[in-house]
């Protein structure tokens, strides 16, 4: 089995031991959770759900095209949420991006995610290299 990090500038830096992404074999990217910070300042999104969720999609995409994947190329997403109750505006985003590839999701409501964020999104997606 060959594993190959993924780095890109697009999204934020890891603080940790971890890597934006691993691809197993050149087919398939695993990212890590993604929260709401602009990669060219490193600063957190401010704004509501809406704006968190956009942000997060946009560093889970620079990751995955980094890796030789993209937004389609997603089958699986779990979804960390602050609130239950902010489902419904979190999943109208969300539909902006994935609309028309309807990944399967797993939504949990957590008590506390890093830097007290309202959400963070991990996905599995097939890529090509």
């Amino acid at each position: 089995m060959a594993l190959k990090k993924v780095l890109t500038p697009r999204a934020p830096a890891p603080i940790g031991p971890y890597s934006q992404g691993i691809t197993v074999d050149g087919k398939l990217l695993y990212t890590a959770g993604q929260i709401a910070i602009d990669p060219a300042t490193n600063n957190l999104v401010q704004g509501d759900i809406k704006d968190q969720t956009r942000q997060v999609i946009k560093n889970l995409e620079a990751i995955l095209i980094a890796g030789g994947g993209s937004l389609k190329s997603v089958f699986k997403t779990t979804v960390f949420l602050e609130d239950m109750n902010e489902f419904a505006a979190m999943n109208e985003v969300y539909g902006e991006f994935f609309s028309e590839s309807s990944p399967a999701r797993s939504t949990v409501e957590v008590a506390r995610l890093p830097r007290d964020v309202k959400i963070e999104i991990e996905a599995i997606a097939f890529v090509e290299r």
